[in-house]
C-alpha cells in the first residue's frame, strides 16, 4: 500500500443502491469534487455507492488515487472497474483498521449493517483517541433519526459524553459536504504539527 501521505477521504455506503438512484448521483458528485480538490478517495471497492464514489473520483481526472478495499465474501463481491489501487481482505476487522489508517476524513452515505459498522467503528476510534480528530460526515436524511435517538437515549443517560459528538456532522447537501472537507483540510495545514491516521494508527497490510 502506498505510504505517501495524501489527504484521503473514506466514503462508506450501500452496495445495493444502483446507478439512477438519487443517492448514487450525490455520492458521484461528492467524490468528483474531492478529486478536483486533490484528495484521494477510499471505498470498499465494490458496487453501488462504492462504485459511485470511485467512478466519480476517476471522472475528475486529477491524478489522485481511487482506492478500493474489497472484502472476500461467500457470494463474492467483485471489485468495481474504477480503482487505481485495489487491496483484498478476508476479514472485516483488518479491512476496518486499514480504512482508518488510510483516511483523514469519513463520509457515511446511506447504507445498511456494513455501513453502520463502519460508522460506529470510526466513531469509537475517535472517541478513545486511537485516531486523530477525524471528521465523520453523515450524508443524507436517513441519519437524522439515528442521531436524535443517540442524543435522547445515550447522551441524555450519560452513557456517552456530549463531547463525543464533536466530530459528527450531519449534512444533506453535496456542496456543503465539499465545503466542510476543504475547510477542515485547510485548517489543518495551518497547524505546526499535522496528525495523520497513517502515522497514528499504523496497521500491517498483511492480506492479499
Amino acid at each position: 500500500m502506498d505510504s505517501e501521505v495524501h489527504y484521503r477521504v473514506a466514503i462508506f455506503g450501500s452496495a445495493r443502491i444502483r446507478k439512477g438512484d438519487p443517492e448514487y448521483g450525490d455520492v458521484f458528485r461528492i467524490a468528483r469534487g474531492l478529486g478536483e480538490s486533490g484528495f484521494d478517495v477510499v471505498t470498499g471497492g465494490g458496487p453501488g455507492l462504492m462504485q459511485a464514489a470511485n467512478s466519480g473520483h476517476k471522472s475528475a481526472g486529477s491524478g489522485t488515487s481511487s482506492i478500493g478495499l474489497n472484502i472476500r465474501l461467500p457470494h463474492e463481491q467483485k471489485a468495481n472497474q474504477c480503482l487505481d489501487i485495489k487491496h483484498e481482505f478476508d476479514r472485516f476487522s483488518t479491512r476496518l483498521d486499514t480504512f482508518m489508517s488510510l483516511s483523514d476524513a469519513v463520509v457515511v452515505a446511506p447504507g445498511g449493517i456494513g455501513t453502520i459498522l463502519e460508522l460506529f467503528y470510526a466513531w469509537q476510534l475517535v472517541q478513545v483517541e486511537h485516531i486523530c480528530e477525524t471528521p465523520i460526515i453523515l450524508f443524507g436524511t436517513m441519519w437524522g433519526e439515528l442521531l436524535d435517538w443517540m442524543k435522547r437515549e445515550i447522551v441524555s443517560r450519560k452513557l456517552m459524553d456530549r463531547q463525543d459528538m464533536r466530530m459528527i456532522f450531519h449534512i444533506n447537501d453535496v456542496d456543503e459536504v465539499l465545503r466542510l472537507i476543504r475547510k477542515i483540510h485547510q485548517d489543518r495545514l495551518t497547524r505546526s504539527h499535522v496528525c495523520t491516521n497513517f502515522e497514528k494508527y499504523r496497521v500491517q497490510f498483511d492480506e492479499g
